[in-house]
């Protein structure tokens, strides 16, 4: 990158609270150079307007074969962000073969075939909150991201690609290892493989038992045309989506209730009728972005972007959570949590790898705050923010556990 008096920024491997850093990193300009694990030089792009420019790039690519360091032999195979550049899928795909795959997934979630979701998934909000009040001790306090912001979006997933109850304990688990940047070498390969090896096993269930569903669609287009996706990419896209479709919705109503908790005000205006679930939802995106630093774009070119050229090759986080705090477009006063501010944000992201998912996130997300506050209005975090323990990697920005205490009414059926 061109050259400036302050020295790359490390990413830290073990994760952490983004919004700190990334405001000292904003001071600093809107595209930063940074030092990933394993000591491999990279860059972010932290602005909004810079970030949104760069996401929709022509000569910004995803492909592996642009990605200079691993194209020289120098990413190791336990490298924590390989699969991110690797796995064969639409998130790593160009062109002509990323229209081929997002094509294969994309009627899966028109905004129709959506929309016809949401009595499922308020059937499973429902009997999820039921385990929630069951789960509680004798105060009335429970794990919410064992109990419910996890199950939620990881059970709408499953039944949308076919998988089995019996696989998606050891899926979260796996993809929470995938994620992750602060894993060793021997951790990184074992988790790869074994997710590799569980879905082997979920598509192979499908080809001798096919039904309606996602996985059986995939395998069908394969078995019809072998051209048109290859078991690699069959693998990669089930991946994408068990990752993708869960992990990000998990974050989002986490960090939504944690804002709301610590936002009572907020809280009240929607209670009220004020302001809509949806806006709880849209602003959450903005102010605490479920996923932080998304790997990776490559340049094809140098690449100047907002003032800075970044080398052609050089791997690009997308830096969500700091651009949903960028005071250059969200005012002086973008650290603070408004669910009445218009809350433009790109952390879906933006251009041809806008996330396919978004409606469907934004569907759970609303429906499981909605009947979350509705059965447990006076639900509140049951230890101070700062003690919450994040989730060990920069790339999702979530916690670990969230113990929050249920209130009163805890034991009330819904009404």
């Amino acid at each position: 990158m061109t050259t400036s008096p302050v020295s790359p920024h490390r990413m830290d491997p073990s994760g952490g609270c983004p919004h700190a850093a990334n405001a000292l990193l904003l001071a600093q300009g809107a595209v930063v150079a940074v030092v990933l694990p394993g000591e491999v030089e990279g860059a972010a792009v932290l602005g909004h307007a810079a970030l949104r420019e760069f996401l929709a790039h022509p000569d910004v690519a995803k492909g592996p074969q642009h990605f200079t360091a691993l194209q020289e032999g120098r990413i190791e195979e336990g490298w924590p962000l390989r699969t991110f550049a690797t796995v064969r899928s639409m998130t790593t795909a160009d062109g002509a073969d990323h229209r081929r795959l997002r094509s294969l997934v994309s009627r899966a979630f028109t905004g129709r075939r959506v929309e016809s979701l949401r009595p499922r998934i308020e059937t499973l909000a429902a009997g999820l909150l039921d385990g929630v009040a069951a789960a509680a001790d004798r105060d009335g306090t429970v794990d919410l991201r064992r109990q419910y912001a996890l199950p939620l979006p990881m059970g709408v997933i499953c039944e949308l690609l076919g998988v089995g109850p019996e696989y998606r304990e050891r899926l979260h688990h796996l993809s929470d290892q995938v994620v992750s940047t602060g894993i060793g070498p021997d951790e990184v390969v074992a988790a790869n493989q074994e997710m590799v090896a569980v879905l082997a096993a979920v598509a192979a269930g499908r080809r001798e038992r096919p039904g309606d569903d996602l996985t059986s669609a995939l395998i069908a287009a394969r078995e019809e045309d072998g051209d048109r996706l290859s078991e690699p990419e069959l693998i990669g896209t089930l991946l994408l989506m068990i990752v993708a479709g869960h992990e990000t919705t998990l974050n989002l109503v986490a960090n939504a209730v944690r804002a709301l908790c610590a936002h009572r005000d907020q809280l009240a205006l929607v209670m009220a009728g004020r302001a809509t679930w949806l806006d709880v939802v849209e602003e959450t995106l903005r102010w605490d972005s479920p996923v932080s630093f998304f790997p990776f774009r490559y340049p094809t070119r140098d690449l100047p972007v907002a003032g800075t050229v970044i080398p052609r090759g050089t791997p690009v986080l997308a830096g969500y959570s700091a651009a949903g705090r960028d005071p250059a477009v969200h005012g002086p006063d973008a650290d603070r949590f408004d669910i009445t501010r218009d809350a433009r944000h790109i952390s879906l992201g933006h251009g041809p790898h806008f996330c396919l998912g978004a409606p469907l996130a934004r569907l759970e997300a609303t429906v499981a705050l909605e009947r979350l506050f509705t059965r447990f209005p006076g639900l509140e975090l049951a230890v101070p923010e700062e003690e919450l323990a994040r989730h060990p990697g920069f790339v999702g920005n979530g916690v670990r556990e969230l113990p929050v205490r249920l209130g009163p009414d805890r034991a009330a059926p819904p009404r």
